[in-house]
């Protein structure tokens, strides 16, 4: 008989029920078996007291860039799988733009290989829907199914070839695959650094409009009506783009969405003076962007919160501001950033638990993002109170280009398991 754990005295934070309850939970060696409030707990090998802490699915994190192959100096599978299990992610998916990028069933095969021998949570590569990511050939979205891919995507590569898209559609639709992109006009959005307004035009920096990611969504829907593909927008940042896509949903396609947690916790005042940690693609918006944003996660409109995990070294940050490079490591930040709209009163745990773990899951076809008997036993405790001041010094990841450096946060993670197995204890 394998071994079991009990977690006692924890505040069980359900995604599936909505629930946020005390109680008890106990895993038999790689799965879940059996949970329920505190009186009636079993006996177990090994009894954790989680100290009356939260006990959650782990996180599944969707769109995370591990720069392996061609830039490891970034990031390794190794360093990504630590940040992600100090993190509470026990399920990375993981981008194909990669230098070169995954868009082969061998590269596809390596990644995989490679990731899970080199790191302690579960990872699940995306592959490139077009080759090289250049918008001209779909890759052999069979064969890659077949090698394992998850979901395919050209990442911030907009494919401008309406054609080609269409065909990947109809294609991936035939097979059953996930496509996901990236809603932009890459037209107007082309060396736009900031979102267009006031700030943007105090401060000198190339802008795009806010109609720019609705255009993009709107040419996406219609495609989706032509070819009844799966589809999920990966960012969705702007009250504009809110409308289409409740439309699109209220119409029947199989259309979800997800937005970045630092969508959803900043916004494009926090550039301030030219601070390159603070830019992403796409850019901070306006604080009523981030509201309508966050309104759209607590109504379910928005299915799916990500970290966007995006790892640039000191160099590429060192530069005026236009011309670095964009993105944030999140995987470790992904959680008491998250936090931050729970102790604002913005979501419940239960909510925010949902678009983290349970709705990518689900939307992936995985097991795992739920307390059930019979789920894989991925299971976080964290304590949700506890405050701490970010040192960008401390993370596991090889590059430390967090906009949270030196801010106050909330939240920190105390057990990681992943398989029934302890992948990360707080010291």
């Amino acid at each position: 008989m394998s071994r079991t754990t009990l977690f006692t005295n924890a505040r069980l934070i359900d995604p599936e029920q909505g629930t946020d309850a005390p109680g008890w939970l106990l895993i038999e060696g790689t799965t879940i078996k059996a949970l329920g409030t505190e009186d009636a707990a079993p006996a177990a090998d090994a009894v954790i007291d989680c100290g009356g802490h939260c006990l959650a699915p782990g996180i599944v994190d969707i769109g995370v860039k591990v720069c392996e192959p061609g830039e490891r100096h970034k990031e390794s599978y190794r360093s990504a799988g630590l940040a992600a299990a100090a993190g509470g992610v026990t399920t990375m998916i993981t981008r194909p733009d990669t230098l070169p990028a995954i868009d082969t069933p061998e590269a596809l095969e390596f990644v995989a290989r490679r990731a899970n021998a080199a790191g302690p949570v579960n990872v699940r590569p995306m592959a490139a829907l077009t080759k090289g990511r250049e918008g001209r050939e779909m890759t052999e979205i069979g064969f890659l199914l077949d090698a394992g891919a998850v979901a395919f995507t050209d990442c911030d590569h907009v494919i401008t070839n309406t054609k080609v898209f269409q065909r990947a559609l109809t294609y991936a639709r035939g097979l059953g695959a996930l496509i996901i992109a990236h809603p932009q006009e890459p037209g107007l959005s082309a060396g736009a650094s900031a979102t267009s307004g006031k700030f943007a035009s105090l401060r000198g920096l190339p802008s795009v409009s806010p109609m720019a990611e609705r255009m993009g969504l709107d040419r996406d829907i219609a495609l989706l009506e032509m070819t009844g593909a799966r589809y999920h927008a990966d960012q969705i940042t702007t009250a504009r783009a809110l409308p289409a896509l409740e439309r699109a949903k209220r119409n029947g396609l199989d259309i979800t969405a997800g937005t970045s947690i630092h969508h959803l916790t900043l916004n494009e005042l926090d550039v301030a003076d030219y601070r390159t940690f603070f830019k992403v693609k796409p850019p901070l918006r306006s604080e009523d962007d981030r509201q309508a944003v966050i309104e759209a996660v607590r109504s379910g409109l928005i299915d799916v919160i990500c970290s966007m995990h995006t790892p640039q070294d000191v160099e590429s940050k060192r530069l005026p501001f236009e011309e670095a490079a964009s993105g944030a490591v999140a995987l470790e930040t992904l959680l008491p950033a998250a936090l931050r709209l729970y102790h604002s009163g913005d979501l419940d745990l239960p909510t925010l638990f949902r678009a983290m773990v349970f709705n990518p899951a689900q939307r992936l076809g995985l097991a795992s993002g739920r307390l059930a008997s019979g789920a894989p036993a991925d299971l976080l405790v964290f304590d949700p109170d506890k405050p701490f001041v970010m040192d960008r010094t401390t993370l596991h990841s090889k590059s430390k280009n967090t906009p949270f450096d030196g801010q106050r946060l909330q939240g920190k993670v105390r057990l990681t398991y992943v398989a029934g197995t302890c992948v990360y204890e707080a010291a």
